[in-house]
């Protein structure tokens, strides 16, 4: 079993950066792929970052291409998401989720899951 628990959202202006973490605990943290995912209200969950078992590969939506950075510390069992140039349309409970996959790009193929931070980015 894994637990896994986002912590660093909050509110940032236009144009500011914010790191997520997500911490994990139970199954070994190098067992796992790590992807983050983002739902903003009335929209759908979409995946924004994904991060393979050794940091060996890495991907990100169109939407965060170049702004966002994502990292894993396998030795502090904790995952980083570094967030540059914020916009609005970034507002959304963010997420993080673990899948036994080489590197997961759809939310069924995620089987674990933190429960979420808001991320709001004021205009």
């Amino acid at each position: 079993q894994v637990q896994l628990v986002e912590s660093g959202g909050g509110l940032v202006q236009t144009g500011g950066s914010m790191r997520l973490s997500c911490a994990a605990s139970g199954r070994t943290f190098n067992t796992y792929a790590i992807g983050w995912f983002r739902q903003a209200p009335g929209k759908d969950r979409e995946i924004i970052a994904a991060i393979s078992r050794d940091s060996g590969r890495r991907a990100y939506a169109d939407s965060v291409k170049g702004r966002f950075t994502i990292s894993r510390d396998n030795a502090k069992n904790t995952a980083y998401l570094q967030a540059n140039s914020l916009k609005p349309e970034d507002t959304a409970v963010y997420y993080c989720a673990g899948t036994s996959g080489e590197l997961g790009f759809t939310a069924g193929e995620y089987d674990y899951w933190g429960q979420g931070t808001q991320v709001t980015v004021s205009s």
